[in-house]
This record gives C-alpha cells, sequence and structure tokens, in this order.
C-alpha cells in the first residue's frame, strides 16, 4: 500500500497551484468582463471576508470553504513529558486562530 501511496504523491506534486493571475483570466473569460474587473471583485470579497471574521468571527465563501476563529486558551508554565523526556515549557498567552474549512458542497464534489 505504501508504493501506491507514493505513485500518488509523485503524481500530485507534478501539478501546480492556480495563481492569482491565472484565476482572473479564468474568471473573466468565463464571465465575459475585463480582468482589471475581475480583480476589483476578487479584492472586493477579500476585505469583506476580513471584515466579517473579524466582526462575527465566521465567513462563507458559498460552495467553496467556511472560515472560522477559534480561541486557543492560555497554557501553563511547568514541566511535561513529551517523547519521554521531561521538557520545561514557557507560559503561553492566549490567541485567536483563524481556520478554515471546506463546505459540504464541494467534500461531495470531489
Amino acid at each position: 500500500m505504501a508504493p501506491m501511496k507514493a505513485a500518488a504523491m509523485k503524481a500530485a506534486a507534478g501539478k501546480k497551484a492556480m495563481t492569482k493571475s491565472d484565476m482572473l483570466a479564468k474568471i473573466s473569460e468565463t464571465c465575459e468582463v475585463k480582468k482589471s474587473v475581475c480583480s476589483k471583485m476578487l479584492a472586493s470579497l477579500c476585505e469583506i471576508g476580513t471584515q466579517q471574521v473579524k466582526s462575527t468571527g465566521v465567513f462563507t465563501v458559498p460552495g467553496l470553504c467556511r472560515i472560522k476563529t477559534r480561541m486557543k486558551p492560555a497554557t501553563k508554565a511547568g514541566k511535561r513529558e513529551m517523547f519521554g523526556k521531561m521538557v520545561v515549557v514557557k507560559a503561553k498567552p492566549a490567541k485567536t486562530v483563524v481556520k478554515a474549512f471546506a463546505v459540504a458542497a464541494l467534500k461531495n464534489s470531489i
């Protein structure tokens, strides 16, 4: 089973992720608008998403993903056992973490 996984990983490694300019070109082609208009629309979507995540903590791009914030609690200083060794750990303050989750429609389509 391991050789099959390695072959699949190599096949996926050959493919590259779509760049912003490629995405804008594809959107402008399908919607029949200029690239500059698509760029403004994408920038507007990013701005709206940022505002919503800051204010409500949740933002959904329908059919694609849901972006959420989560409070990560503070950790106390002390000694912890990691991999069989005692390690001194510093205290860390609480912080807000941003996470993105695939929407069910995207999961079902793959």
